[in-house]
Parts: structure tokens; C-alpha cells; sequence
């Protein structure tokens, strides 16, 4: 099967594979070939994709995820690959997030420094995984 992974900006990545595994909102969701048609909504997460035995990881910053006629498309506004993500402003900004959260003094918008601690930590599960 075939999976392009595309953002705004670019292709990140476009090859065969032989497994997807990926974050919805509903949930994890895996797909081998075959697999019926699915449509789904992405969460902040990470996709791990499986090549000759091989593990690729990305992170994936919301979407859509789309599989038919074994071809795999997952649309999203941010990815990377967990190899070139740059670990050191990953950790700070997961150390920014969670300090804005632990204050209950300020006046924040807690749904984004949320969002903010969940882009963090995928991006660092993504490099620890690659």
C-alpha cells in the first residue's frame, strides 16, 4: 500500500509501506493492506509506519487521514519526521507548557498551552522512537 503524508507547505513523506499506525480522535487506529476504507479525523500524536521491517516515526499535528484502494493520505497542518526534530527546543517547550499550566495565577488560555504540551510531547515520543 502507499501513504503520502502532506502538509500545507509540502510532501514529508511518499512511499510504500506495509503498516500505518496513527492517533485519531477516536483513538488509535492501525492499518495493514486490505483494510476496509476509513475516513478519520487526526489527533496530536505520532504515526509510526512500518517498511521492511523498518519503524518510521512522524509527528502529526491533527488531520485527516483518508485510506481506499490501498492508498493512504494523511493531510495535516504539521509533520515531521522524529529524525530531524530538534529535541532540545522540544524539551523546552514542553518545560514552557507545563509551567504556564502549573501557574494558576496566570491568566492563560488553557486549551492552547494544552496543545502546546500535547505537540511537545509527540514530537519528543517521535524522537525517541527513531
Amino acid at each position: 500500500m502507499h501513504l503520502k503524508i502532506i502538509t500545507h507547505e509540502k510532501v514529508v513523506f511518499d512511499e510504500n509501506v506495509d503498516e500505518i499506525y496513527t492517533k485519531t480522535t477516536d483513538g488509535e487506529i492501525g492499518i495493514l493492506k486490505n483494510h476496509v476504507p476509513v475516513m478519520a479525523a487526526l489527533d496530536i500524536g505520532v504515526t509510526k509506519v512500518v517498511t521492511n521491517n523498518e519503524n518510521k516515526f512522524f509527528t502529526t499535528m491533527g488531520g485527516v487521514l483518508q485510506f481506499k484502494d490501498e492508498e493512504a493520505l494523511i493531510l495535516t497542518t504539521t509533520a515531521e519526521s522524529g529524525d530531524e526534530i530538534d529535541v532540545t527546543r522540544a524539551q523546552e517547550a514542553l518545560k514552557r507548557a507545563k509551567a504556564r499550566l502549573a501557574d494558576n495565577e496566570a491568566e492563560i488560555d488553557a486549551k492552547r498551552a494544552e496543545a502546546a504540551l500535547a505537540r511537545a510531547m509527540a514530537r519528543l515520543k517521535a524522537t525517541l522512537n527513531s
